[in-house]
């Protein structure tokens, strides 16, 4: 039902507008008083500050779009906790899983260029890597499967040696093929299509199928078709050790004897974030990842339906009254349906929702690990970001 209602939200706009975002501003002008966005910007960063106060974070950087597209950002405490520097709003932290959202908008890009199709196997797209039938279900999973995380992969970062071998060798540069041995020859854990488990490996196989498809990297296909047009500006890859305007990174979930407590000394991250590719590989301010959201899932980040394919969701093992498309997180909430993702690194945490019934999105990006210092999941917190732009737009009137 949730699903449906988002759909025809969406539908009803992709028939109602042009795909550039230019023209779907100027054909739903909104007027929101100066007044308006100061109480807003008092009562998040207020809200954001209380939080602070009482579960002791480092810092965080939260950010809303509003309905005609202005960004807010609430800076709140220390970006670095040794030195004692504030957080401002453009400071960049690793936002994790939230990057396979530019996997899936690209896979989107190809899909509606003919380039990819959904129920195709992924074998098809790579069947002159020979090791590739090593994959757990290689010759059954699909793009959709892979999208979905119902391919019965499961995740290389949590095999033991993984994170060892991270640590043992920080300058290493990580191909792709390199990573998915992790999983070779293992026995997968369910037949494609028939459960969901998530795992970045499948957004691995689908950033090797990409580069396949285009004769681009990664990396360059997403600057060129999305964060370049879209003047996502602080937006860069994490494909090095050095990551321009990176603010340090405090470590408590991810903490063990070979990991330190920061993440940056003299600005060189203690290992190479560049295996994360495809499964995150972004780092990013928090306006920027709500203006993505508010993008991307208001069907402006490119021309054409994506929507309808990127909402397929089915149940996901992921909290109650949340279920996974193509990419996105689908949540049902007192504001309607929220579209999103979260994500962790070591040193950072990240989540971005937007809200269709309303087209307000917000973002939240920490410079710790440990989302559970919260108390709740990062999305209520954004959540309530959101509640707090509805009332007082209402009030505005």
């Amino acid at each position: 039902m949730v699903l449906s209602l988002v759909l025809l939200v969406f539908l009803a706009r992709a028939e109602a507008a042009d795909a550039n975002p230019q023209e779907v501003a100027a054909s739903q002008p909104v007027a929101i008083s100066g007044a308006a966005r100061a109480r807003i910007t008092e009562r998040c960063r207020a809200y954001l500050a209380g939080l602070h106060a009482e579960r002791k974070f480092p810092g965080c950087v939260g950010a809303v779009v509003l309905p005609d597209a202005q960004v807010l950002s609430f800076p709140i405490g220390l970006a670095d906790l040794d030195r004692k520097r504030p957080m401002a709003a453009g400071d960049r932290m690793l936002s994790g899983s939230v990057g396979k959202t530019y996997v899936s908008a690209a896979a989107h890009k190809l899909m509606l260029a003919g380039r990819l199709d959904w129920d195709q196997k992924a074998i098809r797209y790579l069947a002159d890597e020979d090791w590739f039938r090593r994959i757990p279900n290689a010759e059954t999973m699909t793009l959709r499967h892979l999208l979905r995380h119902q391919s019965g992969i499961a995740r290389h970062v949590f095999k033991p040696s993984f994170f060892r071998d991270c640590y043992a060798e920080p300058d290493r540069v990580w191909r792709p093929r390199e990573l998915l041995a992790y999983v070779f020859d293992d026995e997968p854990l369910f037949p494609a299509g028939s459960d969901w488990a998530y795992a970045d490996t499948n957004y691995i196989v689908l950033g090797m199928i990409i580069e396949k498809v285009t004769g681009r990297t990664f990396y360059d296909y997403v600057r060129e078709e999305f964060l370049a047009p879209l003047g996502l500006r602080e937006t860069v890859p994490s494909d090095s050790r050095r990551i321009p305007g990176l603010v340090q990174g405090h470590i408590v979930l991810f903490k063990t004897a070979q990991v330190p407590a920061r993440t940056l000394a003299d600005g060189v991250f203690f290992y190479n974030p560049q295996f994360e590719w495809c499964g995150g590989g972004y780092a990013s301010s928090a306006g920027d990842l709500a203006r993505w959201a508010h993008l991307l899932y208001s069907g402006r980040a490119m021309e054409g339906d994506y929507l309808s394919s990127m909402l397929d969701a089915v149940p996901a093992k992921l909290g109650p009254n949340k279920r996974y498309g193509l990419g996105v997180m689908v949540s049902s909430t007192d504001l309607g349906p929220a579209l999103g993702h979260d994500g962790v690194m070591t040193g950072y945490g990240a989540t971005v929702s937007y809200f269709p019934d309303h087209r307000i999105a917000a973002a939240l990006q920490m410079n710790t690990d440990d989302v559970r210092v919260m108390g709740v999941p990062l999305d209520r917190v954004t959540l309530e970001l959101a509640r707090i732009v509805v009332d007082e737009l209402a009030r505005a009137g």
